[in-house]
């Protein structure tokens, strides 16, 4: 894609997008886009939407609202439908699938349907919750851990957690999913927000009294290294947890000191690589899905932040990345670029396993999508 004015970028970044979108859903039988391959744009997929489905019918719903297409609407019905038998899942991860894959239909199509499935996920989710420990637990099938069950926690979902239960509260009037919320997130941050801001992926805790038992990065260069997802995921976690649960200043300031460190160590390109830690940077993998969650977290933290000057640097740094994500990953990248349009490369699944390393990753291009949307001015930041 040549590079053009800021303005003019985005809305050609969405339509490439929206072609992409389009694509997958004509071509999907079953399942959900997982990962993909970024010459062909043929897709892996999940049968029952592992821990990502609700990324892609989150971008439905995104579209839907953009364009007012009744395709995209009823494509985001299908989906949203397959998700239903989720709803029992021993998974915190279950929270990415209902908040993105079910209460956005509601939040931006007011989709009754949407609004009843995703209260099935919420009040799954809090189901899993320990009084004693004051946190949700990963349980046993949370995909993609390694250290999984009652006593384990993770960075990853505390966003999509606050998310979820946050609109139940406010769907149904039980303040019982916000209180679940809150003390969840409020327990990650003991968990994994080190002193100097930067986010470490993991922890053991003691179920009976919340106490941490071990730090770690399970997905990451090393136990003690900083995951680029994980300093992502923290960055959001505590922008949707301030969005979601005002008055709480400490999500404010755990996001807000995630963001310093992230801009901090962020390549000059502003696109991150795999994990900070690597010492083989910069000849190792970049993560541009990592760097689309943390966009999208930089503009709502620019719409959160008291200070007006530095809700302005959030939201020129949110458009920066954006910028250098489109320009150099969103497909097609150049005249030459005969790939299929809309995909975003270089998505780093997982290098520990060898697992799709340099490919479209369906998080990531939710993520791109939700920001180039809040720089169109199609969507507010803190909508979602």
């Amino acid at each position: 894609m040549a590079k053009q004015s800021p303005e003019v970028s985005w809305q050609s970044a969405v339509g490439c997008m929206l072609r992409r979108i389009e694509t997958t859903a004509t071509s999907l039988g079953t399942g959900f886009p997982h990962y993909g391959d970024p010459d062909t744009g043929s897709w892996t997929t999940s049968p029952a939407g592992d821990w990502t489905g609700g990324h892609w019918v989150g971008e439905l719903w995104l579209a839907s609202a953009d364009t007012a297409e009744p395709r995209y609407r009823e494509w985001a019905a299908r989906w949203c439908a397959a998700l239903r038998p989720r709803a029992s899942s021993n998974t915190i991860f279950r929270s990415f699938l209902f908040y993105y894959g079910a209460a956005l239909g509601d939040i931006l199509g007011n989709d009754p349907h949407a609004q009843a499935i995703g209260l099935e996920g919420a009040r799954g989710l809090a189901a899993m919750y320990n009084e004693r420990a004051g946190v949700l637990p990963l349980g046993g099938e949370a995909e993609e851990a390694s250290d999984v069950g009652d006593g384990e926690a993770s960075i990853d979902a505390v966003g999509s957690v606050c998310g979820l239960l946050a609109w139940a509260s406010e769907a149904t009037g039980d303040e019982s999913f916000r209180r679940i919320a809150r003390e969840h997130a409020l327990r990650h941050i003991d968990f994994c927000v080190r002193e100097d801001g930067s986010v470490g992926q993991s922890a053991t805790f003691d179920r009976e009294t919340g106490a941490v038992l071990r730090r770690y990065t399970h997905k990451g260069y090393s136990e003690r290294s900083t995951w680029g997802r994980a300093q992502a995921w923290g960055m959001l976690a505590y922008t949707l947890a301030a969005r979601w649960i005002p008055g709480e200043r400490a999500f404010l300031e755990a996001a807000e000191r995630a963001a310093e460190w992230w801009l901090n160590h962020a390549p000059d390109d502003r696109v991150a690589y795999w994990d900070f830690d690597d010492p083989a940077i910069p000849n190792t993998f970049r993560d541009t899905s990592a760097t689309a969650i943390a966009a999208a977290a930089l503009l709502k933290l620019a719409a959160l932040a008291p200070d007006r000057a530095r809700g302005q640097r959030y939201r020129q740094a949110g458009k920066d990345i954006v910028q250098a994500l489109v320009v150099g990953y969103l497909t097609p990248t150049g005249a030459e670029d005969r790939r299929p349009s809309g995909i975003l490369t270089q998505g780093c699944y997982n290098p520990r396993i060898g697992l799709a390393t340099r490919n479209e990753l369906i998080w990531g291009d939710y993520y791109l999508l939700e920001a180039l949307q809040v720089l169109t001015g199609k969507l507010q930041p803190l909508t979602v």
